[in-house]
């Protein structure tokens, strides 16, 4: 694999400290580009944060002097076929941690701690069975569960338009790409103009969602965060929603790392019976449940959210 990493010229993001830092790439050992950025505190403990379906590296909390402030050094990429990162056809949610390892070794970090949301959820838990020796701690918030996980009702308590997006991904990948590239479109176009309206009024969300989609900063982030996904196409969600419907290719008995699972009581996009069912499967795990809190989260948590990544406390 490269130990090199690039930089390419890019807009200002959003955090004015950050610089070029939000658009480097290194290549893998099978010839793949990997873009991933970088956030906080260069010389602070280093956390892969791993994205949600849809997203990519420019997810990240609206002000990222935060994660300085915590300690943190946040990595950030786009997974295979998002964004700015070349696809992986046919991969499986475990193939994201040779991708993790790449960058890390490119970026010199023997150690790390990693954090995935809802479709990242999987990802940060692929990489904590996998990379034993080198992630200190693990965190899943409001993860998707197997899709054939024993004793779970895959779809009890969804909101019908991820029900939907599920049964296109089982029909097929035509379907599926099909599909996704209309709900890209449209939402692409919606988000340019106000993205409190990223998930339209036909989705059942709860209003602290719908308050936190409403946030101005939160706002900023979604719409450079889609603008760039509306760039790379719809593969990386593509390929996230048929790894879902498929095996992950690693057994969750194979955690040995201290891991985090956190879910909010209120969410419809992945509900809580998915977080419940992880808490239960994945070894030693701590659970947090938040009771007030549906998918998405609050960003005004970040220190405490980060704390026990970056301390173990």
């Amino acid at each position: 694999m490269s130990q090199e990493t690039s930089q390419e010229a890019s807009q200002p993001p959003t955090d004015p400290t950050a610089g070029d830092l939000s658009r480097q790439t290194v290549t893998a050992k099978d010839g793949r580009t990997l873009c991933f950025a970088e956030w906080g505190d260069p010389a602070g403990l280093p956390v892969f944060t791993l994205h949600g379906t849809p997203g990519g590296r420019l997810n990240r909390h609206p002000d990222p002097a935060k994660y300085a402030e915590a300690g943190a050094r946040v990595i950030t990429y786009d997974r295979a076929g998002y964004g700015r990162s070349s696809r992986n056809p046919g991969r499986a949610v475990v193939d994201c941690v040779s991708d993790v390892a790449t960058i890390a070794d490119a970026l010199g970090i023997e150690r790390f701690a990693v954090t995935g949301g809802s479709g990242g959820g999987p990802h940060s838990l692929a990489v904590a069975a996998r990379l034993p020796d080198r992630v200190l701690r693990a965190r899943c918030v409001v993860g998707v569960a197997p899709y054939q996980a024993e004793g779970l009702d895959f779809f009890a308590g969804m909101d019908p338009n991820n029900v939907r997006e599920f049964g296109w991904a089982l029909a097929g990948e035509d379907t599926l790409v099909r599909e996704l590239e209309r709900e890209l479109a449209e939402t692409a176009a919606r988000v340019a103009v106000d993205p409190a309206t990223m998930l339209s009024d036909d989705w059942e969300i709860d209003e602290v969602d719908r308050a936190m989609m409403a946030r101005a900063d939160v706002g900023r982030v979604m719409q450079e965060s889609m603008a760039d996904l509306a760039r790379g196409g719809v593969w990386g969600w593509v390929d996230d929603d048929l790894a879902f419907t498929r095996p992950w290719g690693f057994d969750l008995d194979e955690i040995r790392v201290p891991v985090e699972v956190r879910y909010g009581a209120k969410d419809v996009l992945v509900p809580a019976a998915h977080g419940a069912w992880l808490g239960t499967h994945v070894p030693g795990a701590r659970v947090i449940v938040e009771e007030g809190e549906g998918h998405l989260g609050n960003p005004d948590r970040v220190l405490e959210m980060m704390s026990w990544l970056v301390h173990g406390d």
